[in-house]
C-alpha cells in the first residue's frame, strides 16, 4: 500500500505511537484496534505496518520503551549515602518520572495480562530489574538497622503499588502539589518501613 501523501516516517511513527499509548491507556488493548489508531494517526490501517508488525509487538514496544527508560533514568540517578535517604531519592524520582508518564504507567501496570508468553517473560524481567532496585535499598536499611521490614520483597512491592497509583488520581489543577504528594507520600512510606 501505497504511503499517504505528506507521511513521513521520522513523523508519522512517532504519531503512531503517540496515538497507541493514548488509546491503549483510555480503553484498554483488548478494545483498541489497529483501525482506531490508524484513524487517531489519519493514516489507512495498512500504513501501521510500515512502523509495526502487528498489535501485540505495539504494547510490548511501548512497555518495554517505557521500563528500559524507567531503569536508565534511576540507574543515572546520583544516590546519597544512607538508606533513608536513598530511599527517600527514589521515591521522589519514582513519583516524579512516573506523574510525566501517565499513559505509559498505565500501560506498564495494567496490560500485562496482554502479553505473549515469550514479551510477558521479557517485560517481567525489566520490572523485576526496577523492583530489585528499591529492594536493595531496604535490605541495606534492614541491614543498618534504618528499617524495620519483615520481609523486603514484600515490602518493595507493597511500596511500589502505592506509588504507581498516584498518576491515576494526580491532577496538575487538583488541591495538592506534585511537591506536597512527594513530601506526604515519602513521610507515609518512611513510617511504613519502621524509619
Amino acid at each position: 500500500m501505497a504511503r499517504k501523501q505528506g507521511s513521513h516516517s521520522e513523523i508519522t511513527g512517532p504519531r503512531v505511537r503517540e496515538a497507541a499509548q493514548r488509546l491503549i491507556a483510555r480503553h484498554g488493548y483488548a478494545a483498541v484496534s489497529m483501525r482506531q489508531i490508524a484513524a487517531e494517526v489519519g493514516v489507512q490501517a495498512g500504513a501501521l505496518y510500515l512502523y509495526t508488525p502487528d498489535k501485540q509487538t505495539m504494547l510490548f514496544d511501548l512497555m518495554k520503551d517505557h521500563l528500559t527508560e524507567l531503569l536508565a533514568a534511576w540507574d543515572e540517578v546520583v544516590l546519597p549515602e544512607g538508606a533513608i535517604p536513598r530511599l527517600e531519592a527514589f521515591v521522589r524520582f519514582h513519583i516524579r518520572f512516573h506523574l510525566a508518564r501517565p499513559e505509559a504507567v498505565v500501560i506498564a501496570y495494567m496490560e500485562m495480562r496482554n502479553l505473549e508468553p515469550e514479551n510477558h517473560r521479557a517485560i517481567e524481567a525489566l520490572r523485576h530489574g526496577y523492583e530489585d532496585r528499591l529492594e536493595k535499598i531496604l535490605i541495606e536499611g534492614q541491614g543498618a538497622g534504618d528499617f524495620q521490614i519483615p520481609d523486603t520483597r514484600l515490602a518493595a512491592m507493597a511500596l511500589l503499588s502505592m506509588l504507581n497509583g498516584i498518576p491515576g488520581w494526580f491532577r496538575e489543577d487538583g488541591r495538592l502539589s506534585r511537591g506536597r504528594v512527594e513530601r506526604i507520600y515519602w513521610n507515609m512510606i518512611r513510617r511504613a518501613v519502621g524509619a
